[in-house]
Formats: C-alpha cells, sequence, structure tokens
C-alpha cells in the first residue's frame, strides 16, 4: 500500500554526487517515473533518459519538468500519445562532466623502446592526468550500461592500460634521445596526451591534462649509466689515480699508527697507481728507482698532508726533523 501511495506523488529527482563519481542509476520502483515529475540538473551534471539500454533524451543544467511534451525522442520509441499520463517506463542516469584530476598513471613493466643514442631501452615512466566525460552517448553504451554507478576509481585500471599502450606508441615515434627527454619533457607530455586522447574517444571520455613527471631505466641499467658518467666526469685519469692515492693516505693517517700508518698509505697508493697504469697500457720506462728517496721531496709530500688535513703538524714536525738529520 505504501509503495502504491508513493508513486501517486510527483517524482523530485536530483543528484549530489560525491568526488570521484561518473555516472549514477535513480533507483525508481518498477522504473517508473512519473508524467511531470521535476527533476533538477546542476552545473556539471547531465541527466540522460535511457530506454532498453539506448540514450532517449537528455537534459542539460537547469529545472525540468517532464512530461510527453518535452520528450519527443522518448514519446516515439515509446509509440506513446501526447495526452498519455502513465508513468515513464524508463531509466534516468546523472553524468557528471566534471574533471577528474589528480589521477596517477605509471608503467606496471617497463616499456622497451629504441634510443637514438644507446639502441634497444627498457623505460619506466610515471606521471599524472586528468579526463572528463564528453561523449554521453558512447560513455553510456559503452561504460555504463545497466551499471547502478561508475566511478573514476573503477575506471582507472582500463584507462592506465590505454596509456601504457600510448606511450609505448608515443615514445617509440618520439625521435628523442633518452638524456634529452628531461629537456622534452614537456613535448613529450603533449605527445603522449594526443594518443592518451585517441584511447580515451572511444569510451567517449576526453584527456584534459597529461604530464609526465618522472622517466627512468631499471636499476641495473641505470648503474651502468652512471658508471659511464663517472669516468667522463672525471675525465684525466692520472688525476684520479691520485686522487685515489690522496684518499688512501688520509685513511692511514686516521687510523691507528700515525706516521706508520702513513707509511703504509704511500706503500697502498704507489700500488694502486701502478695497477691502473699497468691496466691502461700507460706505463712507460722510468729510471731504476733510488735506493732512497730524497728527504727534501718526502718533507714537501708530508707537507701536502699537511694541508689537506692528513697529518697533524706535530706529526709533520717530527717527521721533518728526522729527515732533515739524514741529510749531511
Amino acid at each position: 500500500m505504501f509503495s502504491f501511495l508513493r508513486k501517486q506523488f510527483v517524482d523530485v529527482i536530483e543528484w549530489l554526487e560525491q568526488p570521484g563519481e561518473l555516472a549514477w542509476r535513480v533507483p525508481f520502483e518498477d522504473r517508473e517515473i512519473q508524467n511531470g515529475a521535476q527533476l533538477t540538473v546542476r552545473e556539471g551534471q547531465v541527466a540522460v533518459f535511457v530506454n532498453e539500454g539506448c540514450v532517449a533524451d537528455f537534459f542539460e543544467a537547469g529545472l525540468h519538468t517532464l512530461n510527453t511534451a518535452n520528450l519527443p525522442v522518448l514519446t516515439n520509441l515509446m509509440n506513446w500519445d501526447k495526452g498519455f499520463k502513465s508513468p515513464f517506463k524508463s531509466d534516468v542516469v546523472f553524468l557528471s562532466r566534471k574533471e577528474q584530476h589528480g589521477l596517477k598513471w605509471g608503467t606496471a613493466q617497463p616499456v622497451t623502446v629504441r634510443d637514438a643514442e644507446f639502441g634497444a631501452l627498457r623505460i619506466r615512466a610515471f606521471g599524472s592526468y586528468s579526463f572528463r566525460v564528453a561523449e554521453l552517448e558512447p560513455f553510456v553504451s559503452r561504460v555504463v550500461g545497466t551499471l547502478q554507478g561508475v566511478s573514476a576509481t573503477s575506471l582507472e585500471p582500463q584507462l592506465r592500460a590505454a596509456i601504457q599502450t600510448a606511450i609505448a606508441t608515443a615514445l617509440g615515434g618520439s625521435g628523442i634521445a633518452f638524456l634529452d627527454l628531461a629537456a622534452n619533457q614537456q613535448a613529450l607530455s603533449d605527445r603522449i596526451k594526443a594518443e592518451v586522447d585517441k584511447a580515451f574517444a572511444q569510451w567517449g571520455l576526453e584527456c584534459l591534462s597529461f604530464y609526465v613527471e618522472s622517466v627512468s631505466l631499471p636499476e641495473e641499467v641505470q648503474a651502468h649509466l652512471d658508471k659511464g658518467t663517472s669516468m667522463r666526469v672525471l675525465g684525466d685519469l692520472g688525476q684520479y689515480t691520485r686522487f685515489q692515492a690522496a684518499e688512501a693516505i688520509e685513511q692511514a693517517a686516521g687510523a691507528d699508527g700515525g706516521v706508520a700508518g702513513i707509511g703504509a698509505g704511500v706503500a697502498a697508493a704507489t700500488a694502486l697507481s701502478g695497477a691502473m697504469s699497468a691496466g691502461l697500457g700507460a706505463v712507460a720506462s722510468a729510471a731504476p728507482a733510488s735506493a732512497e728517496e730524497d728527504p727534501i721531496a718526502t718533507i714537501e709530500k708530508l707537507h701536502k698532508l699537511v694541508t689537506i688535513g692528513a697529518l697533524s703538524q706535530q706529526e709533520f714536525d717530527a717527521k721533518k726533523a728526522e729527515l732533515l738529520s739524514r741529510i749531511r
């Protein structure tokens, strides 16, 4: 009895959507909408009349009174006369055309592309995007269907799959070397967005913004690239050898043993220098080493250690006195 009485009142139809909601089907009793019902459509919304899965009529923002006079398409589909007073046997689906922003995308697996400089590369990329409902009919027929509602969260896996395909297409045909991607990030974003737009259009969606925030290589590939970068930055390998020697001496000076530790550090640095020179094939013929190093030269080397903080002034003075005593 209560259901019967409720059907005799004029329906007031409206929707206050929550963030992330894209579509909502009004849950009418027996799918019956009273003739003369009041329909309120707010800004950013569209109300769609769906009959047997087909879009019959739709209403933009405003207050609408539903009767056979302002539903000509639906009336023709159902073969109703102008004076037909019975409830409409149809569905009302509200759609939100607001921008759905702040959504994240990323490559679940590295995308293999042909790089102009390195050849085949496996690239990962991450970023954000936004979209909205643009075309009503394909969205209702291909996405909403008979569902009670649709949210951006429920569509994200499908959209991310389309984005990954678009990325492979855009990167494969960009011709931009990986090392130049950072300088061309905006151009890359625009190129991928154009491909994403094509994919989203089949569901009646429009990609409003698309940003590439990071493009990276797999860790093992990045490690090899870092090694090559380090060697190019070092440049002069002779300078690199001397730097390594100074590091070894500084560590030895900080260890127990003071000056004795420095001797071990000098020996280690000398061995390191000889090994690197031999590896590079840069060992030149040299005169036989003297039995004992020149004390003055040794004092100069020790003074440099004081300058860099690897040797204290007291240790330097003691060693200097010892070396000067050998000069006759």
